[in-house]
């Protein structure tokens, strides 16, 4: 394995660590405790790229990672990629972070497969911001995700409907030595790679319990 590969995803893995601290370190903006508490698993993705000319595409590489089957502390993450496409007209290329809570466990089962298409294969929304955001509206009570971005600067919900996340093997192979599948990573008590570790604290900072 390139040295180069090992850095670069032991940067992408800080990455996701420092945007979860700073999306959580102001808590009037950012994602409610309660749904952050409900949640088995969360996706983070620093750095989509979205760009558009006559055809819009996203693509971006992050991580998805569960709770531990007692449900108290986070486990290993998988990596994951995330792609899809829309028709526009805008001109220019942006690049926002993305966050993704996965509800319950449906969402549970679509993370572990080889791919998802959110609004197609798995019911999702966007997801509320603030600490004190009501989060009983029959939309995220029903959601198997709920969503948001962050782009310059501003966190808001927002829809992902159309873009298809799929497991990224390469990724997966420089932080476990293996080309593991989400499935055979997630929930099956791996070994976090020494990597993840700032992520995982992170992780369990914020939440390290998850409330029935």
């Amino acid at each position: 394995m390139a040295a180069d590969d090992k850095a670069k995803t032991a940067e992408r893995l800080d990455d996701a660590a420092s945007l979860f601290t700073e999306i959580m370190g102001t808590p009037d903006r950012s994602i409610p405790q309660d749904l952050l508490e409900k949640a088995p698993c969360i996706v983070l993705v620093p750095g989509l790229k979205k760009a558009a000319l006559g055809f819009g595409g996203k693509f971006g590489r992050g991580y998805s990672i569960c709770r531990a089957a007692s449900g108290e502390g986070w486990g290993a993450p998988a990596a994951i990629r995330v792609e899809g496409g829309s028709v526009g007209f805008q001109i220019g290329v942006s690049s926002s972070d993305v966050v993704l809570l996965i509800m319950n466990q449906n969402g549970m089962k679509k993370l572990a497969s080889s791919k998802f298409t959110v609004g197609a294969d798995a019911t999702a929304a966007a997801g509320p911001v603030g600490r004190n955001a009501t989060a009983q509206t029959d939309a995220y009570m029903s959601a198997e995700i709920l969503s948001w971005s962050r782009s310059k600067g501003l966190f808001a919900g927002i829809s992902l409907d159309g873009a298809t996340l799929r497991n990224d093997l390469d990724e997966n192979a420089v932080m476990y030595g293996q080309k593991w599948t989400a499935k055979q990573i997630l929930g099956s008590g791996a070994k976090p790679p020494e990597m993840a570790a700032k992520l995982i604290s992170v992780l369990n900072k914020y939440s390290p319990k998850q409330r029935k």
